[in-house]
């Protein structure tokens, strides 16, 4: 099923989210939703819940029966080092 996961994604989501500096990686799938971190330029952007709804979540859930509730995403490790950083300045750390 993983694998059925990664060609969908390889065929119609990872070329349009390349195209914007981005990519994603999947990090699992439990009770039919499927977990994913976006990655480079798409992690940050403003437009990553659109790109989450619209574009992940249609075209995985149309091609793979196994997920049924679409996606979730989860901060990218950037943007988590970020917010790490900034509470440890705030907090003299």
């Amino acid at each position: 099923m993983y694998e059925e996961i990664e060609r969908v994604l390889d065929e119609h989501v990872r070329p349009l989210l390349r195209g914007h500096g981005g990519d994603m990686e999947v990090l699992g799938l439990e009770d039919g939703v499927l977990r994913f971190r976006l990655l480079g330029k798409c992690s940050g952007c403003p437009a990553a819940d659109l790109t989450t709804e619209e574009l992940i979540r249609s075209q995985v859930v149309e091609r793979v029966p196994e997920v049924r509730q679409g996606a979730v995403r989860e901060p990218s490790r950037e943007l988590l080092d970020q917010a790490r950083e900034i509470l440890r300045r705030r907090h003299g750390g």
